[in-house]
């Protein structure tokens, strides 16, 4: 008699297929909330399907595209068990790095990778995903979510999204449209957004020895609820004063802060001031800088500082861009101007204290 022995299986190894098959059926609903009329299809295919005859209605049309992650965000939305905001970030990230070009969002995929597939837990990341697109105006047509057993523990995560907007030619905004003596608007961030959590999450737990659940009086809040807050979405907002008003340039504050990405949209010849005394970084700035006796420079080279999208303006142009981003409910004001290069050696600097 043989004795009877068991082979291996992919279930065997770590990867949960059935729970893949339900993970996709339990995000089904939410996807087809952010459908357009272009998309084609349902989820579930190889490809994602978008009819590219909606663009005959443009003269030259420009697609313009983005790829992003959330960063070590993620790590706070696991320890805390919430799932359903981390996307509301993805999508940010993404396609209000499309809009700065002046680019309509179009559609966007994901990719999720996990340790072990919960089925509810990857519906909820993919509901917050789907939200997300619905307040950027684009589809979510599709994505990917793997399961890596061995290589990330059963409960770690990550997100990774790429999107396609698209912009007619002659309404490209950017540094050759800028001139001397435009306006410099900021518009409010909703806190940290998804930047900066690597020195954010050094200062706070490591030095610091905070914890999530600890309730913060300057925060009105858990340092939890604090860490989550989704990031702002600016995307319709962007295109709705690109509407009513001329608009030269938009810059997105992320990575590297709000001079050096202000700079990234600042011609050659020109140079772009920004005074701290027209706004107060908010609360959890403050806790970030004072815990780790972080200097105001590194702060700012790391975080937003409270603004999280700026808006490049002709001066006949202030009074109705303002009016218009108030109108949808943003906080924005006019920091900075725009000079003549002359001595500066940055493209973009900030002058001036935080106001308090």
């Amino acid at each position: 008699m043989t004795e009877k022995t068991t082979g291996a299986s992919y279930a065997a190894a770590g990867v949960d297929i059935e729970a893949g098959d339900r993970a996709v059926e339990l995000m089904k609903e939410w996807v087809k909330k952010t459908q357009r009329p272009e998309v084609l299809g349902g989820l579930g295919g190889f490809a994602g399907l978008f009819d590219a005859s909606a663009l005959k209605r443009y003269e030259r049309p420009l697609l313009a595209s983005a790829t992003d992650g959330v960063g070590t965000k993620v790590d706070i939305a696991r320890q805390l068990g919430v799932y359903d905001t981390i996307g509301h970030d993805l999508v940010a990230m993404v396609m209000d790095d499309i809009v700065v070009c002046g680019a309509e969002p179009l559609f966007m995929t994901d990719y999720i990778c996990v340790g072990k597939v919960h089925p509810e837990r990857v519906a909820a990341i993919v509901k917050g995903i789907a939200e997300g697109c619905v307040l950027a105006g684009c589809a979510l047509v599709g994505g990917e979510t793997a399961e890596h057993p061995g290589l990330l523990g059963p409960d770690d995560f990550d997100v990774a999204g790429a999107g396609t907007g698209v912009v007619e030619y002659d309404r490209l905004l950017g540094a050759d449209r800028i001139r001397t003596g435009d306006a410099v608007i900021a518009m409010a961030s909703s806190g940290l957004h998804s930047n900066g959590y690597s020195l954010v999450r050094h200062v706070l737990f490591d030095r610091a020895g905070m914890s999530l659940d600890r309730h913060v009086d300057e925060l009105g809040r858990t340092l939890g609820e604090e860490l989550l807050e989704p990031t702002k979405i600016y995307s319709l907002d962007c295109l709705a004063l690109t509407r009513t008003a001329e608009v030269h340039a938009y810059s997105h504050i992320t990575g590297g802060g709000l001079a050096a990405n202000l700079a990234r949209v600042i011609p050659d010849h020109l140079h772009a001031t920004v005074d701290r005394s027209t706004w107060a970084p908010g609360a959890i700035f403050d806790l970030v800088g004072k815990a780790g006796s972080v200097e105001q420079l590194e702060l700012e080279k790391t975080l937003n500082m409270g603004v999280g999208m700026m808006a490049v303006v002709p001066q006949e142009s202030v009074e109705v861009a303002l009016t218009t981003l108030a109108d949808r409910g943003v906080e924005a004001w006019v920091a900075g101007e725009i000079l003549d290069r002359g001595d500066h050696a940055e493209g973009a600097t900030l002058t001036g204290s935080y106001a308090v």
